[in-house]
């Protein structure tokens, strides 16, 4: 259709309304766990049991936190655009792994493993013109 054939041209401002609309998501999840201090920490930091990681975890937790606030922020900006994307989709892997073996199935871990999916396509592709990397 002749109507959609132009809309190739509008590739980074598609990027760009994809970090922001994730950035500000992510920074929107991520800072009630940060501001939930150690206790809520260690309840997140939990789920790296489910890796047989079982020390340190509100240590995990915490960064967990800072990675969804912070990588939110800096994914927004487009600012060290893959590394973001690497940490936020490792932290989307391991929430897609608490909810299956919590027994919520696919259909519990389904925006975990989108957000995933997603993340792991933008490491690829990366930022786009619009954002301080501009790659």
């Amino acid at each position: 259709m002749a109507i959609f054939s132009k809309l190739g041209q509008y590739r980074n401002t598609g990027l760009l309304l994809i970090r922001v609309g994730l950035g500000i998501m992510f920074i929107l999840h991520g800072f009630p766990k940060l501001a939930g201090g150690p206790e809520k920490w260690a309840a997140i930091g939990g789920s790296m049991k489910n890796i047989h990681v079982d020390f340190f975890l509100a240590f995990w937790g915490f960064m967990a936190a800072v990675t969804e606030t912070f990588g939110g922020f800096l994914f927004l900006l487009g600012l060290v655009f893959r590394p973001v994307c690497i940490l936020l989709g490792f932290i989307m892997f391991i929430a897609s792994v608490q909810h299956i073996n919590a027994g919520q199935g696919i259909s519990g871990a389904s925006h975990a493993i989108e957000a995933l999916i997603v993340f792991l396509g933008l490491t690829l592709i990366g930022p786009g013109k619009y954002s301080i990397d501009k790659k």
